[in-house]
């Protein structure tokens, strides 16, 4: 008689082994009896041997929970995930885990009864975890070693201390950005009215952009760039991969970062060199240094909030689309509405339907500066409509994209928690 207790893992002696295949069990055409903690399951056998390396597929392994005395297999395990270990034998490789069941009690039963490691992934996969990155590393020790350093902040204690002092240097240098636009920081320069003679009758005061290489906000912002561009130029050193790298958004979310400064730079030496003030450098220098605030996004590397948050955009955007597109239409709609019905107010203050523009989106939005505002009974029934119709409008898609987040938030909290579990 086999025995009941035997342990998975001890081995069975040959003459238990020619006893076993002699049992009417492993004939293909026969059913099997599965009894798991009181809870009878029927299967035919062909339907195991689909997967011989699995638990139930195996003969060999299956033999030690046989029962001879009720024919039967029977296995201490959780009743409720057993449902989805036998549909994964019926349905050729299918696991759904049931809803009932928590996730760390059915993946305990996906390797008791040994569905394997790629049904495993397969599962964690459908169940929402982050699939871990696979991380291509140099060869080089000392490269790969940079490498982690700069890359992966969560390998090393050092790599964390060259994160945080990557994140305290953006931070500086955005409050540096904002603290150089408090009026008793700026400096102010008087040029000529038409740029060609210093009559005093003629002169202006207008406010200096180009900064003076001894400014505190300019040394700042120096020391500011030599990190940002020391910390990128040793990351495409030691990457293995140079033009993934130059693809990738991020890093150019770095260059971009530090290009304002050297523009700003070349364009201090030359106003030192040429002694001219031309208002052209003065536009295009302004609208460069608007891209210093395009530094807070290099947060995102270091931020999981922000991550999940730009993972939420890319997934709504067909949401954020249909937003627009009913704005839009309720713009349209609103202005032209506003504008004949305030055409006989003589204090109106929509002179055409673009000026009412303005009005209807800032309406439709509920945010209602004030600044143009319907001044008839038609025009105050039109605003009333078009502010109704902009709550509905945008109470619409939000829902989906607030959906979306959670989605996000859950999934990398779940992972964080699951991370360790592996199927081995």
């Amino acid at each position: 008689m086999l025995a009941f207790s035997r342990p998975l893992d001890e081995e069975l002696t040959l003459e238990e082994q020619l006893e076993a295949s002699k049992h009417p069990d492993f004939e293909s055409t026969e059913r099997v009896v599965i009894n798991v903690s009181g809870l009878k399951f029927e299967t035919q056998l062909q339907t195991l041997n689909n997967f011989p390396r699995t638990l139930l597929g195996n003969p060999s392994r299956r033999v030690c929970f046989f029962d001879p005395l009720r024919n039967e297999y029977f296995f201490d395990r959780n009743r409720p995930s057993f449902d989805a270990i036998l549909y994964y034998y019926q349905s050729n490789g299918r696991l759904r885990r049931p809803n009932h069941v928590p996730i760390d009690v059915f993946t305990e039963e996906i390797k008791f009864f040994e569905l394997g490691e790629d049904a495993f992934n397969k599962f964690r996969e459908d169940e929402g975890f982050i699939k871990e990155e696979e991380r291509i590393l140099p060869k080089p020790e000392v490269q790969r070693k940079i490498w982690l350093l700069f890359e992966y902040p969560e390998t090393s204690q050092w790599a964390r201390v060259i994160a945080l002092i990557s994140v305290i240097v953006i931070l500086m240098s955005i409050v540096i950005f904002c603290l150089e636009t408090l009026p008793k920081f700026k400096r102010y320069r008087v040029r000529p009215a038409d740029n060609t003679s210093y009559d005093s009758s003629r002169l202006t005061i207008e406010e200096d952009d180009i900064p003076e290489l001894t400014e505190p906000f300019f040394i700042i912002e120096t020391c500011c760039i030599i990190w940002f561009s020391f910390e990128l130029i040793v990351r495409l050193i030691s990457c293995p991969l140079k033009l993934v790298f130059l693809k990738s958004m991020m890093n150019i979310i770095d260059i971009v970062a530090i290009v304002p400064y050297f523009i700003t730079l070349f364009t201090i030496l030359a106003e030192e060199k040429t002694k001219s003030n031309q208002a052209m450098s003065l536009a295009i220098l302004r609208v460069i240094r608007l891209v210093r605030v395009f530094r807070i996004f290099k947060l995102s590397r270091h931020s999981k909030g922000l991550q999940i948050l730009g993972q939420t955009l890319r997934a709504s955007m067909q949401e954020l689309a249909l937003l627009i597109f009913f704005l839009f239409i309720g713009v349209i709609l609103f202005s032209s509405a506003v504008y004949f019905a305030e055409q006989g107010e003589p204090e109106s203050f929509f002179k055409s339907i673009p000026d009412a523009f303005w009005w209807a989106m800032i309406t439709m939005t509920t945010v209602g500066y004030g600044d143009m505002r319907p001044v008839g009974i038609f025009g105050k029934i039109v605003g009333s409509m078009c502010a109704i119709a902009g709550v509905l409008t945008i109470a619409l898609p939000v829902p989906v994209i607030v959906s979306n987040f959670n989605y996000f938030y859950h999934r990398d909290i779940d992972s964080e928690e699951q991370k360790d579990i592996k199927y081995s």
